[in-house]
């Protein structure tokens, strides 16, 4: 297998380069470089790593978990993983198991009510709100399948839209910062959090914000270049450095999901959401892939951490995806 480009992998395995420099950055893959060429090239151990990694995230192994998994050649460390895993599926299932029979008492009581055409008011169960209170809700649904097919749509749901909130932006002012080239993640955000220490951001707005997105997006560009831009947003009347440049948020209403850092893949279960609802429906921007969509990428936390000296990927590494939205018609 000859060595890959970051640009090929990532459209191999529907992963994001920023993941990949994500797993790179916690030592989870190791890309080598060609004498005389700048950039990352994946070999053929890396991508079978990365595809280890893939399989064992959908099965919802930790990224701290895996890297102990991929370097246990004793295999011990990986089925004491594997056998916990189990131990809190297991009570997950059982809990689902128990809000099943209820559920199945609630239809029965139900129905009884509907042939007597009798009243029914589920505060007034007792029964009912006795059983449901010896519940350990659970946010996920689990399947009992084996299949790769089978293991991605379970996948789906696991991860489950509970999760997903929808919130409206108000109109701010930010301080952009804009780059372009191979990796330009890496670097969009050095001006910034200059920007944050030397103004003393976190004392005068402390509930400052921080967003990124593509643009444009990978794959408008030759030469495997794409661009990434960052707002942090700032009072009205400050003045910023070059090379930032003072822009003007509008506002608007947004679907959003946390996830952590790295698990760029869930924006597909974001837009499925999105893509389902009876209420909502995306509202994405006439600039289109070029800036995708105008969804945003808010890095939680990051404007205190560079306050303190830590921006790495903020206090715990957590971003809210934000799809921006609209209520249907009629």
């Amino acid at each position: 297998m000859e060595n890959l480009t970051i640009s090929q992998v990532s459209r191999m395995y529907d992963v994001t380069p920023r993941m990949l420099r994500h797993y790179e950055k916690i030592g989870l893959i190791v890309p080598t470089y060609k004498e005389d060429y700048a950039y990352r090239m994946y070999d053929e151990n890396a991508v079978r790593r990365l595809q280890q990694i893939i399989i064992l995230r959908k099965l919802r192994i930790s990224l701290k978990e895996i890297a102990v998994i991929l370097e246990d050649s004793e295999y011990l460390a990986t089925l004491e993983i594997l056998r916990k895993s189990i131990s809190d599926l297991g009570g997950e299932i059982s809990a689902l198991d128990t809000i099943r029979g209820i559920i199945s008492g609630f239809a029965e009581r139900l129905e009884k009510c509907i042939y007597l055409k009798a009243h029914f008011d589920l505060l007034e169960d007792k029964e009912l709100i006795e059983l449901s209170d010896t519940l350990r809700l659970s946010k996920y649904k689990l399947k009992e399948e084996n299949s790769m097919s089978d293991l991605n749509k379970a996948n789906e749901t696991l991860a489950k839209q509970d999760n997903v909130r929808v919130i409206m932006l108000p109109p701010f002012t930010v301080a952009s910062n804009h780059v372009i080239g191979k990796e330009p993640e890496e670097t969009v955000g050095d001006a910034v959090d200059k920007f944050i220490r030397e103004k003393k951001l976190y004392e005068i707005k402390p509930d400052s914000r921080y967003f990124g997105f593509n643009h444009p997006n990978p794959g408008i560009l030759p030469n495997d270049e794409h661009g990434y831009e960052v707002w942090v947003t700032i009072p009205d009347d400050m003045e910023v450095p070059a090379p930032l440049i003072k822009k003007h948020f509008k506002g608007g209403l947004y679907a959003v999901m946390t996830i952590s850092f790295g698990d760029f893949w869930r924006w597909g279960e974001l837009e499925k959401w999105v893509n389902e609802s009876d209420i909502y429906e995306t509202n994405y921007s006439e600039l289109g892939f070029e800036i995708m969509g105008g969804c945003l990428e808010e890095h939680l936390n990051w404007v205190y951490s560079s306050h303190m000296g830590w921006p790495e990927n903020g206090v715990d590494s957590q971003l809210d995806l934000m799809m921006p939205i609209k209520k249907k018609q009629g």
